[in-house]
């Protein structure tokens, strides 16, 4: 999966038309804990890795997440 199709996917899970590198995943209204365990199954079920719930606490912006993700992907 690259950037644009991550994006594409967090926004469909954020319930938004997009997101943007810079914003706070906080700010959005609908992150609480059903997005948080969407994200937590999109690592591991196209990145290959186990994203915990302290792992998502440390990161605070959409690229904080998408880094993370490009830095622990098997897939």
């Amino acid at each position: 999966m690259d950037k644009n199709a991550f994006l594409d996917e967090l926004a469909n899970i954020l319930d938004e038309s997009s997101v943007e590198d810079g914003a706070n995943l906080r700010d959005y209204p609908s992150w609480d804990s059903l997005a948080v365990l969407s994200i937590v199954a999109l690592a591991d079920s196209k990145f290959g890795f186990t994203l915990t719930f302290p792992d998502v606490k440390g990161l605070n912006t959409v690229a904080d997440l998408w880094a993370f993700f490009e830095k622990n992907r098997t897939k």
